[in-house]
């Protein structure tokens, strides 16, 4: 590893490391409610009973006659649920199993002088066995082959912007945008290339759900690499915040669910065709080694790491934090779906579950064919371990998946080092 990496892996994880100390530091709760499976590792065979020890601290002492509400059962569909419960002692124990490979959690809020304190726990039974609902469809590749083609038929017409308030004295930032599939339908994005004359392998960054702006990695583009951080909206990534604001409330309030009973016409369809034309858009730059690139993200961005990657045989690696759209339709069979959470509290409406079967994450995993750095944690309440492990389940590709099992949708720094370290090190062929 050049001296250069190891500097720029040390600043990452110092940066990191001050970030969650000070946020840590001012977001620390006053009274801790802690939930702890005996376990260490949270895991347990089907059938077996998982015990949950609960402890109400403050200033590191157990509350007495503390109120609590609860609720215990499967992730995401608890099936038992108390209000107003008084703790003498500050203490009390639950147990709970799983009959299926699956999830059991337990989730308490104590409330303490008119404010609630929450905290959880969950329990894994044999995970690794957890297998999809949503079905393959016979005709998926030749659709999204079609859909690719036919994007690809629009000029991609890029336009590149230097930044001068955003370059570094190694690094220059851009805004650019490109042509999607459709005439003056773009993508707009953040990128930042090394400035010193050379051949760089890449990173495509997908964006997690919602409508912001973004401004690239340049950390990463001052370690040698090419770094590209896309919007999925059509809209520049470096507008006045409240135009983000009013169209996350207005026109693309929801725009997950937009035409999803037209698997021709749903939303996510320019925005997965998207993803695959930035990367023919990363083809067109002359720093680009022609050979090496990778793609990642969180949530959303998980879910198009995976699907980028199945969609483009050109990506090399793929590194996704806590995928979401995995297994839309577990929610009809009684266990928990991934975000967006379509089917949760209504029934599929005419058509929509033909379009799931096109856009689900979990088809994407069963066709993705190079190495995979996959990390999530077991208490995330937005995207369910049960629908993330849906589609890991099926990836045959080489692929590693680190656990941090108290994490829910947030990372830790050692989290984010690791994963940074893997993508330096895969594509730096170390």
């Amino acid at each position: 590893m050049t001296n250069k990496i190891s500097r720029f892996l040390f600043m990452l994880a110092l940066f990191s490391a001050l970030a969650i100390n000070a946020a840590a530091q001012a977001g620390t709760p006053l009274v801790k409610v802690i939930v702890s499976p005996d376990h260490k590792e949270w895991a347990y065979k089907v059938n077996e009973t998982a015990k949950f020890t609960v402890q109400i601290m403050q200033y590191g002492n157990l509350l007495d006659n503390v109120t609590v509400d609860y609720e215990t059962g499967p992730e995401a569909l608890p099936d038992v649920k108390k209000e107003s419960v008084v703790l003498k002692n500050g203490k009390t124990e639950f147990t709970g199993t799983m009959k299926v490979p699956g999830f059991y959690r337990v989730r308490v809020w104590a409330v303490v002088d008119g404010r609630r304190y929450e905290g959880l726990a969950t329990a894994a039974f044999e995970p690794e066995k957890i297998q999809p609902t949503v079905k393959d469809t016979a005709d998926f590749d030749a659709f999204w082959t079609k859909a690719i083609e036919d994007a690809r038929k629009i000029n991609l017409d890029p336009k590149i912007t230097l930044m001068p308030e955003r370059c570094t004295s190694d690094v220059n930032v851009y805004h650019i945008s490109f042509q999607n599939d459709a005439f003056s339908s773009r993508i707009y994005g953040i990128l930042a290339v090394p400035k010193k004359p050379g051949k760089y392998a890449a990173i495509l960054k997908v964006p997690g759900a919602g409508i912001r702006p973004y401004s690239g990695d340049v950390r990463l583009a001052s370690a040698g690499f090419i770094t590209l951080e896309i919007g999925i909206h059509g809209i520049p990534v470096n507008l006045d915040p409240q135009v983000y604001m009013d169209l996350n409330g207005g026109s693309l309030a929801g725009y997950w669910s937009i035409r999803l009973n037209d698997k021709n016409t749903h939303y996510y369809k320019r925005v997965y065709t998207g993803c695959v034309r930035a990367v023919d858009f990363i083809y067109t730059l002359a720093e680009f080694n022609g050979a090496d690139i990778a793609v990642t993200g969180g949530s959303q961005g998980g879910a198009l790491t995976i699907i980028t990657t199945a969609l483009d045989n050109r990506i090399k690696f793929a590194a996704a934090i806590y995928p979401a759209l995995c297994d839309a339709t577990g929610y009809l069979n009684k266990r928990a779906g991934g975000w967006p959470h379509y089917f949760k509290n209504t029934e599929p409406k005419p058509g929509e579950l033909e379009t799931i079967s096109y856009y689900d994450v979990v088809n994407f995993a069963r066709r993705v064919k190079v190495p995979g750095y996959y990390t999530w944690g077991f208490n995330d309440l937005t995207c369910p371990p049960t629908s993330m492990y849906s589609a890991y389940n099926v990836i045959t590709a080489p692929k590693e998946l680190h656990l941090f099992l108290e994490t829910g949708h947030w990372t830790f720094p050692e989290q984010a080092e690791m994963l940074s370290n893997w993508l330096v090190k895969m594509l730096k062929g170390q």
